[in-house]
């Protein structure tokens, strides 16, 4: 072993320390071979079992949450008297809301409209464009009246509705064009 060593150590000396030209091309020698299959050795392996569940645990989750706070804002306000009417005027307050996705949007009651007993209070949803990302915002307008206290009141919102259950308590409509004559055709009491 030792001799190979040293001789593969001279040759490489040899080759490495001088320049080397091919003057002849080489061919080694054609050889056959009969094999036969070999065999792999199979082994047992005792490894960990491995058992995948799930626990109850309590951890912090990120949550984003839409505080409602109050401010002092200019509301119009209202009043309403209808002749021949017996029922008690009181304030209450006109609002409409949506909860929106996807995009920033904003909400604004446009007109309000009374026909016997029924007031149809009429906004519009806007959208402004402004990417929410995954948060949910939630809009709203409001109208203070002082009206009799009898009255029923039906919200109507021009626009696309949000896919939000909380959107489901108003009616949306694409236009003011495809309200219903009813609404229509009531008396205007305010209008922006």
């Amino acid at each position: 072993m030792k001799n190979i060593t040293l001789t593969l150590s001279v040759l490489f000396l040899f080759f490495t320390g001088c320049s080397v030209d091919q003057t002849e091309q080489g061919d080694l020698p054609e050889v056959e071979v009969d094999t036969e299959e070999g065999n792999i050795p199979e082994y047992d392996v005792n490894w960990a079992n491995v058992d995948v569940s799930t626990e109850t645990e309590m951890v912090e989750v990120p949550k984003v949450v839409v505080v409602m706070e109050e401010e002092e804002v200019e509301v119009p306000s209202i009043s309403m008297n209808i002749p021949d009417h017996d029922a008690e005027t009181v304030k209450r307050d006109l609002v409409v809301q949506a909860e929106v996705t996807g995009t920033e949007k904003s909400i604004e009651i446009q007109q309000i409209k009374a026909s016997k007993n029924l007031l149809f209070v009429i906004a519009t949803l806007e959208d402004l464009g402004n990417d929410l990302g995954d948060q949910t915002m939630r809009v709203q307008d409001q109208v203070k009246l002082n009206a009799p206290e009898d009255l029923n009141v039906k919200y109507y919102v021009i626009g696309n509705k949000p896919d939000r259950v909380f959107n489901n308590q108003y009616t949306y409509v694409g236009s003011m064009d495809a309200l219903p004559s009813n609404v229509k055709n009531a008396q205007t009491i305010f209008e922006k």
